[in-house]
């Protein structure tokens, strides 16, 4: 009998150091922590855009495990906002906890914002016309004739309120300052609108005519004004 003491002692230790393992997570202080979780835009159907801001984060409290917590980071968290069922017009979407992707042990306690408002509009093409956007002026004495544009016509797409009023789009700048003679340069077409998309061309061509000015006729020479001066003889 006395012969099996060891045996129990070591299998009391054993016992302890097992319940004191599987216990530990048990024991562990809970607390909470903010993070900021970047918001995730998905299904997005085509032929509409969202025209007004969208934050880029949503602040989330969460509530777990101080290890786990540890254990955690923005960039491993995501908020996906659904956008499948969306239709024209102002929108408001709520974010419901269980949309925040956190470990089982985790709780979500708070979201801020826990709504989310913007606007979607249907995407609409237009055909406008380039504009050269000149910067500076060539050196005293010469002039700039009329610019060209080739292709001088431009296929955007954007939002229905922008495109509905929208007559042109503009070149990269085309610098003029020290500009001697006519000069062709290709250029890239841009909007001034971050919406609006230019479909074709993403290039033109613009022909700058540059020319000296022509200057007064130049005075008579003293040869010829001595000649004309000369005393009529009688």
């Amino acid at each position: 009998m006395t012969s099996n003491w060891p045996l129990k002692i070591l299998s009391v230790i054993l016992a302890a150091v097992l319940w004191f393992v599987v216990s530990a997570p048990r024991r562990e202080t809970v607390y909470d922590r903010a993070y900021a979780v970047p918001l995730t835009l998905v299904g997005m159907p085509r032929g509409l855009v969202i025209t007004t801001p969208v934050p880029d984060t949503v602040s989330v409290r969460l509530r777990g495990r101080v290890s786990v917590l540890r254990a955690l980071a923005s960039s491993n968290l995501e908020v996906p906002l659904d956008l499948r069922t969306v239709v024209p017009g102002d929108i408001t979407i709520t974010i419901r906890p269980q949309a925040v992707n956190v470990p089982p042990q985790v709780e979500v306690i708070s979201l801020d914002p826990g709504r989310v408002r913007f606007r979607v509009e249907e995407v609409r093409q237009k055909i406008v016309r380039i504009r050269p956007f000149l910067v500076g002026q060539p050196p005293a004495g010469y002039t700039v004739g009329d610019v060209t544009v080739d292709p001088d016509r431009a296929l955007v797409s954007g939002p229905t309120s922008q495109i509905r009023n929208l007559s042109e789009v503009a070149t990269e700048r085309v610098i003029m300052t020290g500009r001697t003679e006519t000069f062709v340069q290709n250029v890239a077409v841009v909007a001034d609108s971050s919406l609006v998309r230019i479909v074709e061309p993403l290039l033109t061509q613009v022909l700058v005519p540059v020319t000296g000015e022509i200057g007064p006729e130049p005075p008579a020479t003293t040869e010829t004004t001595k000649k004309d001066e000369s005393p009529v003889r009688h």
